[in-house]
């Protein structure tokens, strides 16, 4: 049965229970509403439950072990079991790894249930517990209480008002990518993703699920997502072609040729389409193109009546839903589910990860204006960056290169890929990316280096952040830009991402597990 994760990991107080502070009296431990009921749900789903705690009060001397033990014990009794807890003892001055927000207790949670971090849901009520999700590259659920923060509100991944609620939304996500019918087996499929590079590598688990199931795959993308195309596994054949009705840039449709499409697709031998677009674009275009084209059978996201423009007419994916997962709930309603040797996350031809590596790769450009940190604000963060002992590599996109120049100054090295491939081997070896919401976050995740997101929240996190690998979000997810999709920031001086501080992006990388280049040396030697 294919599914997203293995594992959901709760934190205890103001999540599972009511927060108590340093309770070591079993007598006082209270179920949260609904708790019960949304464990036993997830439970017979076949989802493995851990919990994950930070109770400083054993450093403290506030509680006994035993005390903590039968707190632990009645917990159980009230909530059913769990398949593992995990607890750091530590307060903050210990500088464990274990103490969330830092990462360590998910990964051994994770490893005691017998999976990855990556495969795991984290549910907790503050910003420590979604800070510590995202640094082991997990995904992250909130469930705000009183004591939780605006701020940490913002810029959680996913919120929702209650453990029932998360529960519903980590099953209905699964019931997404699965077939609503019996797995299918196809002949040649084309695939369609004529958008940018990052949007075309998101997609790429959705494309290995037609890749399983057909017996060739042929994908339809545009001359911005050609280089990332190029790199993705699954793909046999691609055919570039300008959408007028999808490009930024688009040229008159007249000049668009779309008899030569048709006569492409024609040529490649199409038996179905399954047809990948983001929210705001329409699908029946090119749904009417690939019906003159005489493709049998097309599967698209259609919030409009199609008419007999689509066979399979997928409905109903809740707005804030990955972009992988989404792209792998179309291709399961064609019926291609990814399967279950496939852990889902994103891939790249040929290019694996080769590190950590004895540098942080800075990435000052972005595809539009509105998710591009500020140059001054990038230099700083190259400088702070270099003064803590790390090599930084300065990278360039085509026409960034007197930005990158700027933002290296004189402390980093300057690196201008000749092509993506070159950028996917060189964020390989890397220990850490730092970059915008733009294309090299998502190459980064393909092949497994972790990302210091600095995000403008145009769009959602949970949607469009680094998926499936170890990050950190910085930036004000509250900015008035919020949701408003802008390619130009509507708001004076930028304030999302203009008020990222430097240290806080040292603090990041050194929560994603980069050590300063001088302390790799040590470590070697």
């Amino acid at each position: 049965m294919s599914r997203l994760y293995d594992a959901v990991l709760f934190d205890r107080d103001g999540t599972l229970i009511v927060d108590v502070p340093y309770n070591g009296d079993a007598r006082l431990v209270e179920p949260m509403p609904g708790a019960r009921a949304a464990l036993d749900r997830l439970r017979a789903a076949g989802l493995r439950l851990g919990v994950v705690t930070n109770q400083s009060g054993l450093a403290r001397g506030r509680f006994t072990e035993a005390q903590l033990a039968q707190v632990n014990n009645r917990v159980e009794e009230l909530l059913g079991p769990f398949g593992t807890w995990q607890i750091c003892p530590h307060d903050d001055t210990a500088g464990c790894d274990c103490r969330k927000p830092r990462p360590g207790l998910i990964r051994a949670a994770a490893e005691a249930l017998g999976t990855t971090a990556q495969r795991c849901v984290v549910v907790g009520d503050i910003g420590r517990d979604m800070t510590a999700a995202l640094a082991a590259g997990a995904a992250g659920i909130l469930v705000p209480t009183p004591v939780t923060l605006p701020a940490e509100v913002d810029d959680a991944p996913t919120v929702v008002g209650t453990v029932e609620a998360a529960a519903d939304l980590i099953l209905d996500r699964e019931d997404l990518v699965r077939p609503a019918s019996r797995p299918r087996r196809a002949g040649t499929v084309l695939a369609v993703r004529s958008d940018s590079a990052g949007d075309v590598l998101v997609t790429g688990p959705a494309i290995r699920a037609l890749a399983h199931h057909g017996e060739r795959v042929v994908l339809l993308c545009g001359p911005r997502g050609r280089a990332a195309a190029e790199l993705l596994p699954g793909v046999d054949e691609l055919i570039e072609w300008k959408l007028p009705w999808i490009d930024p840039e688009p040229d008159p449709v007249e000049a668009a040729d779309l008899p030569g499409l048709i006569e492409r697709i024609r040529a490649a031998g199409v038996d179905e389409a399954v047809v990948f677009t983001s929210f705001h674009q329409s699908a029946l275009p090119l749904a009417l193109l690939l019906r003159s084209a005489g493709v049998g059978r097309i599967t698209a996201i259609s919030e409009d009546y199609p008419g007999s423009l689509l066979d399979v007419r997928h409905r109903g994916v809740p707005a804030g839903v990955p972009e992988p997962e989404r792209a792998r709930s179309v291709a399961a309603a064609a019926g291609f589910p990814l399967p279950d040797s496939d852990d889902g996350c994103l891939r790249v031809r040929g290019v694996r990860r080769q590190g950590p590596g004895d540098y942080v790769v800075v990435h000052p450009g972005a595809s539009v204006g509105a998710r591009s940190c500020p140059p001054d604000g990038m230099r700083r963060i190259t400088e702070a960056l270099a003064a803590h002992g790390h090599r930084v590599l300065v990278t360039a996109g085509p026409g960034e290169k007197a930005l990158a120049s700027y933002v290296a100054g004189a402390v980093a090295d300057l690196e201008v890929p000749r092509t993506l491939t070159d950028l996917a081997h060189l964020l390989a070896k890397a220990s850490c990316l730092v970059v915008g919401n733009t294309g090299p976050a998502h190459l980064a995740a393909a092949v497994g280096t972790p990302v210091v997101s600095l995000f403008a929240p145009t769009v959602p996190y949970a949607q469009w952040g680094p998926y499936r690998v170890p990050a950190a979000r910085l930036g004000r997810g509250g900015a008035p830009c919020r949701d408003t999709r802008a390619t130009t920031c509507p708001v004076p001086g930028h304030p999302c991402l203009s008020t990222v501080e430097a240290a806080d992006v040292v603090d990041a990388v050194t929560r994603l597990g980069a050590r300063p280049a001088a302390r790799n040396r040590e470590v070697a030697a």
